[in-house]
């Protein structure tokens, strides 16, 4: 890729000489770490914008289904899992015998 951009930014001389100092003894130019830095940052924040847009749609899809009718109240789940489970437990005991 080429490297024909130009990103010129002010800090904190402290800031910037322990930044130079790192990098030194890491054996890499401050500019690859820099790259390195504002690639993960954009990575980060579409994950960040993937997940939000993710979550917003799986949202949506829960109101509609609520409005259709489509829910289920936590007691009507509870009643349907306490049933699941005595089954379950049935035929652990079945198994066992």
């Amino acid at each position: 890729m080429s490297k024909d951009a130009v990103f010129t930014m002010k800090l904190e001389p402290e800031l910037r000489d322990a930044f130079i100092a790192e990098a030194q003894v890491a054996h890499r130019p401050a500019s690859q770490i820099v790259r390195d830095l504002m690639r993960d940052y954009v990575q980060r924040q579409r994950q960040a914008r993937d997940h939000e847009t993710f979550v917003r749609a799986k949202v949506e899809a829960g109101r509609r289904d609520r409005v259709a009718g489509l829910d289920w109240s936590n007691d009507e789940v509870e009643a349907e899992f306490a049933a699941h489970r005595l089954g379950l437990e049935k035929k652990a005991a079945k198994a066992q015998r």
